[in-house]
């Protein structure tokens, strides 16, 4: 579309799932063929989960995974019919997924099978290693990462923007780490509400049989470049976006590396593409990015694209 200001279109990953989130969904001709593909693959009752399922139900990873991965691309794929042609793609997390089906490296349908299983395989995984993860808030994210270096059990897993880092690890490891930080000035440490330990090599007996999963899935070169997590630089060849695809679920998300990559190739505005707006709120405290999340409704959208 004309005089559009530079855009990237970004996807959200687990805990932006909510009660409610596919009724919010436009009409598109696939939703419903997908959702029956998806409570095939899963065996769960992915509708009812959705519209009126318990928030134990909704935030059970291998509900949400499926439910979010086909939201954001729903989302993503009604933002290009209207117009959007983004010089980037980028998903926090299982939000990688999305931008991949996305950007032409595999179908909705081939990341929708991919992403089932590695919610499966993750479930199983933190069911048998028990651990969680806590959001740091207020301390300079340099200082977390000096302060925690040496506790056994922990790890940076998501790097998502200036002043907020998440922690993954043990019980008895976040513990440790939570009362250095808090004693060292940390503003808040918050538990998050997450099954396990992810983005950290505790969550190695789900990365190794699902990178060999990776290894016979079908790639292609993307038809508009992605920022991973695991190594934030703009990629389109099907080869390295497979090789650190299968890095994701043990590194860590660099998440204000993603958006500072996005800044650095000209991008001015981030379009979230998917429930709710944390990554919105994350973009905006980034010096010249701006942002606006889709649940602003499509009309605002293109209003700040059009400046």
């Amino acid at each position: 579309m004309i005089g559009m200001r530079k855009h990237a279109i970004v996807f959200p990953g687990q805990g932006s799932q909510r009660p409610g989130m596919l009724d919010a969904l436009p009409e598109h001709d696939d939703l419903g063929r997908l959702l029956d593909a998806a409570e095939a693959l899963s065996g769960l009752e992915l509708r009812r989960i959705a519209a009126e399922g318990t928030i134990e139900e909704i935030n059970d990873t291998r509900a949400a995974q499926p439910l979010l991965y086909l939201s954001d691309w729903i989302w993503g794929s009604t933002l290009l019919d209207v117009g959007l042609d983004p010089a980037a793609v980028a998903g926090h997390s299982l939000g990688e997924y999305a931008a991949l089906a996305l950007a032409g490296v595999f179908s909705v349908e081939a990341g929708l099978e991919l992403v089932t299983e590695r919610s499966q395989l993750m479930s199983e995984t933190a069911l048998a290693t028990p651990g969680s993860m806590a959001a740091v808030l207020g301390m300079d994210n340099a200082m977390v990462a000096d302060l925690v270096g040496d506790i056994s059990g922990v790890w940076l897993a998501n790097d998502n923007a200036p002043g907020q880092i998440v922690l993954s690890g043990t019980h008895q490891g976040l513990v440790a780490a939570t009362a250095a930080l808090t004693a060292a000035g940390a503003r808040r440490v918050v538990p998050l509400a997450v099954a396990g330990p992810f983005h950290s090599p505790l969550m190695e007996p789900a990365a190794s049989p699902f990178s060999l999963v990776l290894e016979h899935a079908l790639f292609l070169d993307a038809r508009i470049p992605i920022i991973q997590n695991a190594e934030p630089i703009a990629e389109q060849s099907a080869t390295l976006i497979k090789e650190r695809l299968k890095r994701q679920i043990t590194s860590p998300v660099r998440w204000t590396d993603t958006m500072g990559a996005l800044r650095e190739t000209g991008v001015e505005v981030l379009v979230e593409a998917g429930p709710g707006s944390v990554l919105t709120g994350l973009a905006r405290r980034v010096d010249g990015l701006d942002a606006i999340a889709i649940d602003d409704g499509i009309e605002k959208v293109l209003e700040v694209l059009q400046g």
